[in-house]
């Protein structure tokens, strides 16, 4: 009868123990995704910074930044696809016309391309939806409408 407890007590702390290893797993996996995101996002931030300096501050249309920003990102080799589709779905029904992200860097950050001359709440909460839908969880506003940049740049994060 003891052996038997010693083995069922011997059991249950391997298997505490090989749990306690999986979550400690996750949470390192947690953390390089983390990693990854804040290196991209600092290496976006330095491009948009370059596009805006070098097409001279605000005044063109969005869809000009946005092209360039792309452009600027492939010379970098940073991975970045554009106007990507994402479908909607609601109560298991996907709505006809899919949302379509400005830019998606390295599978991660989305990016959101404005041209205005001021900032709207609606353009963060607009991210915050796209990082709802797609299971992401930073967004990037970029505000290519400031005469100072980072004036108009704004971190989503969405905690899902």
């Amino acid at each position: 009868m003891n052996l038997l407890f010693y083995w069922m007590k011997k059991k249950t702390l391997l298997l505490k123990k090989a749990a306690d290893l999986m979550i400690k797993a996750e949470s390192q996996n947690l953390e390089d995704s983390e990693k990854i995101e804040n290196i991209l996002s600092k290496q976006i931030i330095a491009a948009a910074i370059e596009v805006h300096h070098i097409l001279g501050g605000p005044g063109l249309l969005e869809n000009l930044y946005e092209d360039a920003l792309y452009y600027e990102l492939k010379l970098r080799n940073i991975p970045v696809q554009s106007q990507v589709q994402v479908p909607v779905v609601y109560k298991n029904y996907t709505v006809r016309d899919p949302m379509r992200l400005d830019l998606l860097v390295g599978d991660k950050v989305i990016i959101e391309v404005k041209a205005t001359e001021k900032d709207h709440a609606i353009y963060k909460a607009q991210v915050l939806t796209y990082l709802r839908l797609t299971g992401l969880k930073l967004g990037l506003v970029i505000n290519f409408g400031q005469s100072r940049l980072m004036d108009g740049l704004s971190k989503v994060v969405s905690n899902l």
